[in-house]
């Protein structure tokens, strides 16, 4: 039974069914316990039996002790998401409850293991200037152990190093193992604070540029905005700040000019690891390149079909910390005895902590600025590589 520090059954149960995406009737069918059973105990109308419980733990494959565990103290209203304004409530909600048990596992493996908690720089200002940001980024770089000046070859490896979990979202379809569509979410991220855990996680999708900048830019949320909650335009500065960490001020000073084609944009693209059109807001952001400029430029990336479909595929990052302290808490088949011990659902473990495959090269800068000259018409194609180890 439940202790003081504990959730209700009642309250877990609402989270189970918000991770696997279903409904009270659909869990119902599932399980063989009447919807009504499940509307009253999840309202506090009802005290729950344990043999229901534990019919809808065997029901969905999670462990009984998922619904006395204590969740992650992350507060809701400080989660900070990267998605499209007409994301779907419901996608959000779910994602929500991913999180938390994301985090909550994070902070018991890290805790366990002893991994080191990150030394990020943090702001308290009430505004941040431009420059502020800039600076921001600057210090970040600094404290990931990056150069001040160079594109990051691989971005989730120097934020796993410095002590920021990377996890990615893959919300399992209620009908079967196809994973649900991200219904226009990116990202999103939560910081404890100082000497706490960090954690952000991310939607993959087909671009590896775009993992990359939401990355950065959630990067960005825990360093502006862990401390300044009621910030006037937090999007906006995330944004900033994952330009400016991703291409360095002087470096875009010096190679995003009003000179620059296209195809110039396409291969700085290739050496920097970031969309062109991330580029040519950058160029703007740094005054190399005016509004007139800029609208012909995005004129031009229409023309090309290039808006939706860019040349140049920058490889995807894999996440590999939290695996990692699985297989050294766990042994080298993690899942099953971590899942039972740390009370989840056996698919949203493997989703946020995926065993590692050789799978595509992280972004090697020497390699592309050597490739800058190939045919940007041709798509650049990934060659396997195995994962470093941290």
């Amino acid at each position: 039974m439940p202790t003081a520090l504990e959730a209700s059954p009642g309250e877990r149960l609402r989270t189970l069914r918000d991770l696997l995406g279903l409904t009270g009737t659909s869990l119902a069918e599932l399980s063989g316990v009447s919807p009504s059973w499940i509307s009253q105990v999840e309202t506090g109308a009802r005290e729950p039996s344990d043999d229901r419980l534990r019919k809808i733990a065997e029901a969905t494959d999670t462990p009984p002790g998922f619904f006395y565990v204590q969740p992650a103290t992350v507060p809701l209203d400080s989660l900070r998401f990267r998605k499209m304004a007409s994301a779907s409530r419901t996608v959000t909600r779910r994602v929500s409850a991913f999180y938390q048990e994301g985090f909550r596992i994070t902070e018991e493996v890290t805790g366990r293991a002893k991994y080191p908690a990150p030394p990020l720089p943090y702001a308290t200002e009430a505004s941040l200037s431009d420059d502020a940001i800039e600076e921001f980024a600057a210090r970040t770089r600094e404290a990931l152990r990056l150069a001040p000046d160079k594109p990051i070859p691989h971005l989730t490896r120097a934020l796993e190093r410095a002590g920021v979990a990377v996890a990615p979202i893959v919300l399992p379809d209620p009908s079967g193992d196809t994973p649900s569509p991200t219904n226009k979410h990116f990202g999103v991220s939560y910081w404890a604070g100082i000497a706490e855990t960090a954690l952000i996680a991310y939607f993959p999708g087909p671009n590896g540029d775009r993992d990359r900048f939401t990355l950065a830019h959630e990067l960005g949320h825990l360093v502006l905005h862990t401390f300044r909650p009621r910030a006037a335009d937090p999007e906006g500065e995330a944004n900033r700040f994952a330009a400016a960490l991703l291409v360095p001020m002087e470096r875009a000073k010096e190679e995003l000019t009003d000179r620059l084609t296209l195809e110039g944009f396409a291969r700085r693209k290739a050496t920097w690891g970031v969309s062109i059109q991330a580029l040519i807001l950058r160029g703007a952001a740094v005054g190399n390149i005016n509004e007139a400029r800029k609208r012909s430029l995005y004129v031009q990336l229409s023309q090309k079909g290039w808006r939706k479909q860019e040349p140049v595929e920058v490889g995807q990052e894999h996440p590999l910390l939290i695996w990692s302290l699985l297989t050294r808490l766990y042994g080298e088949r993690p899942y099953i005895p971590a899942a039972e011990d740390l009370a989840i659902q056996p698919a949203v473990l493997r989703s946020m902590a995926p065993q590692p495959t050789p799978r595509a090269r992280p972004l090697d800068t020497a390699e592309t600025e050597r490739n800058n000259v190939v045919s940007l018409g041709a798509r650049r194609r990934e060659r396997p590589n195995g994962l470093q180890a941290l």
